[in-house]
């Protein structure tokens, strides 16, 4: 069956549809207790996962570069889950992460402002007044962490194959809905396609994450794209000297069989070329 990928508000309800949603199905679920649990297995502090998950920048550029790179690290726990199947993907943009996968079911669980807050406060026992400004806040968290970093609304329905209004329908009524939809012929692509484009998505992840890892490279100019194990360089770097160390890093990434260098050499710095 399709991965499935869940966009929610705060006080929507999402969480336990996503946990039913998941039962049901059989399916393991990518949430941010997931994402912690295996954090240490890739140098992800916890405070790292907590600064960088669902988080738009600080626009302070010694700290984005940090998050920025945990950024990634996240993205690729999300994509290695994503690629054992059978996973529903709760947040981090999963949505956008699989963007061409054809076979994943991107659903929106939504829900009228004021109704949220009232949920929220009683959830978690909360003064009304708080509970609107954490609900609040957290909306603008996420829709500043979706736009920044994936150039889209999150609040646009077409981006969603499913949206489903908690006020004015149940959680029961949303679980089978999912479950529903998760079988449609029209999400079905060949399976074999599927793991060869997330396969060539972790490559790339891979790549950036090394990328930007480097202290001697701009690398947030660099951009990368992988198909069948054949990664292509754009964007630009500052001298040849860069460019170089690009090459270096990107043939040492597993899953990288050939290279297409397509990088501009944009010198802003007067710095001595190497050849």
């Amino acid at each position: 069956m399709a991965i499935i990928t869940v966009s929610r508000e705060m006080g929507s309800g999402g969480i336990p549809i996503a946990h039913r949603a998941a039962e049901e199905l059989g399916y393991t679920l990518v949430d941010g207790e997931a994402i912690r649990s295996v954090a240490a297995n890739y140098g992800l502090t916890l405070d790292a996962v907590e600064n960088a998950d669902e988080k738009p920048p600080a626009f302070v550029e010694k700290h984005d570069e940090k998050i920025l790179v945990d950024l990634h690290l996240i993205e690729q726990i999300v994509l290695e889950y994503a690629q054992r199947g059978n996973v529903i993907i709760y947040g981090r943009g999963g949505q956008d992460l699989l963007n061409n996968i054809d076979s994943v079911l991107r659903v929106r669980i939504t829900a009228p402002f004021e109704e949220r807050v009232e949920r929220w406060a009683e959830r978690e026992w909360l003064d009304p007044d708080l509970a609107r400004v954490l609900v609040r806040k957290s909306d603008q968290q996420r829709s500043g962490f979706i736009k920044y970093y994936f150039d889209r609304n999150w609040k646009d329905p077409i981006n969603y194959d499913l949206v489903i209004n908690t006020s004015r329908l149940s959680e029961d009524t949303a679980v089978e809905l999912i479950c529903a939809a998760v079988k449609d012929e029209n999400l079905i692509e060949n399976k074999q396609q599927s793991k060869k484009r997330i396969a060539s998505l972790l490559v790339r992840k891979k790549a950036e994450i090394a990328i930007l890892s480097s202290k001697d490279l701009a690398g947030q100019h660099v951009a990368l794209e992988c198909c069948d194990g054949v990664l292509t360089l754009g964007g630009h770097v500052h001298s040849q000297k860069e460019r170089n160390a690009v090459l270096s890093i990107v043939r040492n990434i597993a899953g990288v069989d050939a290279i297409a260098d397509k990088l501009t050499v944009v010198s802003y710095r007067n710095e001595p070329e190497e050849h």
